[in-house]
């Protein structure tokens, strides 16, 4: 368990509050915290408590491209949130956001290290040299020269933290960069980020899930209704009850015995025999081309009210499957049938609904009562 001996404080922030434009609802007030350099604090909270507003801040995303009325003030080094210049921001604070879609300026992944470094004029060679260096640093020389749009979530994640150590941050903000990823890429990112907490980078880090991170964190910073409610030092919640933890909303910091649990439940299930198939496959064979088919599924059925939950690494196909089986993608082999009958991508459509990782990407076909009427729905 982490416990850092930090120097002098790199954020400070004094009864600071911001209230988005449109909004009479404050996103934050009164927060008063410190955070020394070197040391990796988490920001937990339900989720509209307002931890990624304070990110923002930090970053200076707020109020430079989240405008707001801002109250009291947060300094990140040298720099007054409101006041100091986004291109500021630039050399002092790197940013990895929930969807790394939403960071990249490149389609490929050696460009997209290179930006930032691009972006600042440095000189060719040292951009070279950097590239390589952080490539090597992070295990990521095989990723290198990979087109973007190839790659699977925990790999798109893992380029988007290097480009964001490129310029030799003093600060990582992290705004829940595990919401999309597998275990296999959740420890890949916490190494990542270990290697920065051990060269001396501040890491502010606003997570759901705790477990995965609890090593690294010298700081627990509680958020409720937009303030800080509550803050621990590592000891002191780890001291915290289970009790203590849900009634805050809160997720368990470590999982073995919420799996321990959920093989009792398993053992102890004898649920009622599945009802009528409501969807069939026959041969189906996922995709986005027929010249790079992700695979070949075995035939499977999902009958009326089941709930069937799909398992596995990033890049396997479960989003491609859902959206096949939702209509808004081609099977590229095999069919669909929808009570025994083959059917249609338009007709998958308009029979079920999607909710999406990206709200930002949602679409809903509703045909008259979706959420009444049909009988399957994909998260």
């Amino acid at each position: 368990m982490a416990e850092n001996n930090t120097n002098a404080p790199l954020i400070e922030t004094s009864a600071v509050g911001f209230t988005y434009q449109g909004s009479e609802t404050p996103a934050l007030q009164d927060v008063t915290l410190s955070i020394g350099s070197g040391e990796c604090v988490l920001l937990c909270g339900k989720s509209g408590c307002g931890k990624t507003t304070f990110t923002r801040l930090l970053n200076g995303l707020a109020p430079a491209f989240f405008p707001g009325r801002m109250l009291g003030s947060c300094r990140v080094g040298d720099l007054l949130a409101g006041t100091a210049a986004i291109e500021e921001y630039v050399p002092l604070v790197g940013s990895v956001f929930q969807n790394p879609k939403t960071q990249y300026f490149n389609v490929d992944t050696t460009a997209e290290l290179a930006f930032p470094c691009e972006n600042v004029g440095m000189p060719s060679a040292e951009i070279r040299s950097r590239v390589q260096d952080c490539a090597r640093r992070f295990g990521l020389t095989g990723l290198m020269d990979r087109s973007i749009f190839c790659l699977s979530g925990g790999e798109k994640q893992r380029i988007a933290f290097a480009a964001a150590s490129m310029l030799g941050p003093r600060l990582l903000v992290l705004d829940e960069p595990t919401s999309n990823l597998d275990a296999g890429a959740i420890v890949q990112l916490h190494d990542m980020i270990a290697a920065m907490k051990e060269a001396g980078v501040t890491i502010v880090l606003a997570e759901h899930r705790l477990a995965w991170i609890t090593d690294q964190a010298d700081r627990y910073f509680f958020f409720e209704e937009g303030r800080l409610a509550a803050q621990w030092t590592a000891a002191a919640f780890a001291a915290l009850t289970a009790k203590a933890l849900t009634a805050r909303g809160l997720r368990a910091r470590e999982l073995a015995t919420c799996r321990a649990r959920l093989r009792e439940k398993s053992a102890a299930f004898n649920g009622p025999a599945p009802a009528q198939a409501a969807i069939q496959s026959k041969g189906l064979t996922l995709g986005y081309s027929k010249r790079s088919p992700i695979r070949t599924l075995p035939d499977f059925s999902l009958a009326y009210g089941e709930i069937v939950g799909l398992m596995g690494h990033n890049g396997i196909g479960k989003s491609t499957l859902a959206r096949t089986l939702c209509g808004l993608l081609k099977p590229l082999g095999g069919q669909i049938l929808w009570d025994s009958a083959p059917a249609k991508p338009r007709s998958c459509t308009s029979r079920s609904f999607l909710v999406m990782q990206d709200v930002n990407y949602q679409r809903q076909r509703a045909g008259g009562s979706a959420a009444g009427r049909c009988p399957t729905g994909t998260l």
